[in-house]
């Protein structure tokens, strides 16, 4: 995800304003050497110290606010030069960015929902309060902790990164104040003073509880869509270790996993090093992925794998000798609901992706989106066909949930053929990924280790084979003489069109974001168990989680409660 969509919308913009200027020059064209006299939201730089431009917490200086008026007290067309016309159309261009944004945002916070009823419904009835409460909580908790400390982690230091000089962000030029970072290969300017940015961007450092310093309307935007971001990810491990995860430990959790989630973001989306792959050594536009099928999802499934081993299987998930059994959710016709609310969701989660409703490549993106999807639940039905099984429901629902995974990553850089064999693809990887964990002994409620994580990691990497290079002219900074000699711009393009550096950079973001995320959550679950267990009892399991754990039944018509437990 890239602040600024690939168009070169600076040098439009610039060009749009000379000829805007012309007339009010009296016809003089001015000198190559004059440097034009451009309105304070092309350069994001604050003329007066005393009085800053940027931050902007009303939106004032991001051009004018038409204003008509019959009576001649607003706007007057007629006496309005085009310059003041250019004021207006850059306004309208924000709003209707940030309505985009937000709306977009406002799709992809629902999802919880429908992951609450997936995870639910897949869980037996005993542990229906406590899933749907964990689904629940982590919404509140995980905006604690992006709030507090995330946020400036992941993007504090995005304008220094290799996307915005020379580009124009969607969301205005008041995300200029995210300036601040850590990194190896300080860069300075003529003077030898620090620019803030980096050779390797590591961290960002600003933002901390969205402080006076970051007091921008655009920066807002910006943190209430990545937020609602990182709440997908933290949501996916507590499907994987559901019916056992205790609640004191998961509350735990889920203030602590906006940091490998912001760091690791940091690096792809942030400005960070895998972002600045293709600048630093010639790997394709550095690391791509579009609206996270590895930061989001694969990300999530990792941290659900390294959870799942650490806790260990359900009771009576594995016999004596290793066999798995078969612990049936409780309500299927809830998962096909929570799987449908997610797939409209994402229509939110991948075109909302270009953070600019004005980037009409989102068109391309609800359509790949939508392909990917139903290719993969077909696919997972000729699988279990093929293996001799039924066709499933849960299974079918994880199918296509898996397609929306895989194209997470490429939705934008895809045509729809390549859209419908990724899902495809996933559809087929997600029914042999969840065997596969059952017979390793790990225990995985809800599918999620192989939905988000083995699917997560097959769409960052589908970006390295599938891309047509139709879009991304630009993309992390890269621009490549030769590609555009040869193709006539440099899009994001894989390997099956010509780069197959960026299949190598695609295939290294996975490697990094696997070890990275296992490692991080491996060693967060083995710590957090000696601050308060990880797992209940063996005698709360047995019962169920929903008395035990959290004082109320699921469904107390049909639910036996034991009774009060007597202390001591």
């Amino acid at each position: 995800m890239t602040m600024a969509s690939p168009k070169r919308v600076s040098g439009v913009l610039v060009l749009l304003l000379l000829s805007a200027l012309v007339p009010a020059l009296g016809g003089r064209v001015a000198r190559a050497d004059e440097a034009p006299q451009l309105p304070a939201y092309f350069t994001s730089t604050n003329g007066d110290p005393a009085k800053p431009t940027w931050p902007d917490p009303t939106g004032a200086a991001s051009g004018v606010w038409a204003t008509p008026a019959g009576d001649g007290k607003g706007d007057v067309p007629g006496s309005l030069s085009v310059a003041d016309l250019y004021d207006r159309v850059a306004h309208n261009l924000y709003s209707i960015n940030y309505v985009w944004a937000l709306v977009a945002g406002f799709l992809v916070m629902f999802m919880q929902a429908g992951f609450m009823f997936v995870e639910t419904g897949l869980c037996r009835a005993k542990n229906a309060a406590h899933t749907s409460a964990m689904n629940f909580m982590i919404y509140p908790l995980g905006c604690l902790a992006f709030w507090a400390y995330g946020f400036a982690f992941g993007w504090g230091n995005w304008w220094n990164g290799p996307v915005p000089p020379g580009w124009y962000p969607s969301l205005g030029p008041g995300l200029a104040v995210l300036n601040s970072g850590l990194g190896l290969g300080a860069a300075t300017d003529a003077a030898g003073h620090a620019t803030g940015a980096y050779t390797y961007g590591l961290l960002g450092t600003k933002g901390f509880f969205l402080t006076g310093v970051v007091n921008d309307v655009g920066v807002m935007v910006l943190f209430f869509f990545m937020m609602v971001f990182m709440d997908t990810t933290a949501t996916i491990p507590t499907g994987a270790m559901a019916e056992r995860w205790a609640w004191k430990n998961f509350f735990l959790y889920g203030l602590w996993v906006a940091l490998p989630y912001c760091i690791y973001a940091n690096w792809v989306w942030g400005g960070g090093w895998l972002a600045q792959g293709g600048i630093n050594w010639g790997l394709g536009h550095g690391a791509v992925d579009f609206a996270g099928s590895g930061v989001v999802h694969a990300m999530g499934g990792i941290i659900a794998l390294a959870g799942a081993l650490v806790i260990g299987p359900r009771i009576g998930k594995y016999d004596s000798k290793g066999k798995p059994h078969a612990l049936p959710g409780h309500d299927v016709p809830m998962v096909v609901l929570g799987t449908f609310i997610l797939a409209f969701g994402w229509f939110g989660f991948n075109p909302g992706s270009t953070l600019a409703g004005t980037d009409l490549r989102i068109s391309f993106v609800v359509v790949n989106t939508m392909l990917a999807s139903v290719t993969a639940a077909i696919s997972a039905h000729l699988t279990l066909n093929a293996k001799g099984l039924k066709p499933d429901p849960t299974m079918l629902c994880n199918g296509m949930l898996a397609g929306l995974v895989a194209i997470t990553a490429p939705c934008a850089f895809v045509n729809p053929v390549g859209a419908a064999i990724i899902g495809a693809v996933a559809g087929c990887l997600v029914v042999f990924s969840v065997f596969f964990f059952e017979r390793l002994g790990v225990d995985d409620c809800v599918g999620a280790i192989s939905v988000h994580g083995v699917n997560g990691l097959w769409g960052v990497l589908s970006v390295g084979i599938f891309a047509t290079g139709e879009y991304g002219a630009g993309w992390n900074g890269v621009v490549r003489d030769s590609m555009v000699k040869v193709y006539g711009s440099d899009g994001v393009r894989g390997l099956l069109y010509g780069d197959f550096s960026q299949f190598i950079m695609q295939a290294i973001d996975c490697t990094v974001l696997a070890l990275f995320a296992f490692i991080m959550a491996y060693v967060w679950f083995k710590l957090s168990n000696f601050i308060t267990p990880l797992r209940v009892s063996p005698e709360t399991e047995i019962e169920g989680l929903d008395g035990p754990e959290m004082g109320t039944l699921g469904y107390p018509d049909f639910q036996i409660h034991p009774g009060p437990r007597l202390a001591g």
